[in-house]
């Protein structure tokens, strides 16, 4: 199919455009080497918060389909209900149940008798009637639920396709950051693991202090890309974990999670805020205090805490709670 062979196409173009290529180790010296695994764990981080968005996208479309699709069901159903209905009253009138003016009053014996006649006669035409427009209107919603079934499983095939190429290139960016991993001294692998010493702070009460107790309870364990613990994270994984230790809940990426609760300032920053880091929004830590944050950096470093400022450049900070 032209249209698929295009499509593939496409894709391709896409991955190449977006995986970083490591660069050779003649070509790279040696004292930035560090500075180069960086550079492409946060280009597999980036890929992996567009992969993980692009699951949650595909999600929701699918959960339109079925939402969809049922309310077709029940608008057919009631249609039936109704059309049952509209049958009924339909052969009472060939019964002779729905009188005319004249053959009311011919028929009837006396002046009540014709009134109730005519009340009963009133009450089976509104009764047809209103069977008839709810019979049409069921329908109505049921082919507007078809339409709408229609247009979301399109929509959830496309976000499947992109779901798809985007694990692609996450997956080819991930290698190329391991291999480089794989590629540094003994002493730059023993510089990435080192937790530091952890922290630990009285907590504020709140939602807010008990989400950092958890985070800060996480230090020493690895990141691993896409991770959704407990044994290992990644950044945002933690940020929601954290949160929902605590009895709130935020979503699973970092793009979502810099919209959450109200920004703040940087001189406003509180315990359990959120720090979103980069213009692209990929990575997010948790404040433990006004200088310090907790997260999960990259692959190779394990979860630890770090000077907020030291971390990157700060895109927004978000207050879930309070």
């Amino acid at each position: 199919m032209p249209g698929r062979a295009a499509r593939t196409t496409a894709l391709a173009a896409v991955i190449a455009a977006t995986v970083v290529s490591m660069p050779s180790a003649h070509a790279q010296p040696a004292d930035d080497a560090l500075k180069v695994y960086n550079d492409l764990t946060r280009e597999a981080e980036k890929l992996s918060q567009d992969h993980l968005k692009a699951q949650d996208d595909l999600s929701r479309a699918n959960g339109i389909v079925v939402a969809a699709t049922e309310a077709e069901k029940k608008a057919l159903a009631e249609s039936e209900q109704f059309r049952g209905q509209v049958d009924t009253l339909t052969e009472a009138t060939f019964e002779g149940a729905r009188l005319n003016d004249l053959s009311a009053f011919l028929t009837s014996t006396s002046q009540q008798d014709f009134l109730e006649r005519m009340q009963a006669m009133n009450i089976i035409a509104a009764d047809q009637n209103a069977a008839v427009e709810r019979m049409s209107a069921t329908l109505n919603e049921a082919q507007k639920a078809r339409t709408d079934a229609a247009n979301a499983a399109s929509a959830a095939e496309k976000l499947a396709s992109e779901t798809a190429t985007r694990k692609v290139a996450m997956d080819q960016q991930v290698t190329v950051a391991r291999n480089k991993y794989k590629s540094l001294t003994a002493p730059q692998q023993q510089t990435l693991a080192s937790t530091g010493p952890k922290v630990t702070v009285n907590a504020p009460p709140g939602a807010a202090g008990a989400a950092l107790t958890f985070a800060l309870g996480q230090q020493g364990k690895p990141y691993v890309f896409g991770s959704n613990g407990p044994n290992s994270w990644d950044c945002s994984s933690l940020m929601q974990a954290a949160y929902r230790s605590a009895g709130v809940t935020i979503p699973r990426v970092t793009y979502d999670q810099a919209k959450v609760g109200r920004a703040v300032g940087r001189g406003e920053v509180a315990a359990g805020d959120l720090i979103i880091y980069y213009s692209g929004q990929s990575h997010v830590a948790m404040a433990v205090n006004s200088t310090t944050a907790v997260h999960a950096s990259t692959e190779g470093v394990p979860v630890k805490t770090a000077s907020i400022d030291s971390i990157g450049p700060i895109s927004v900070i978000r207050r879930v709670v309070g």
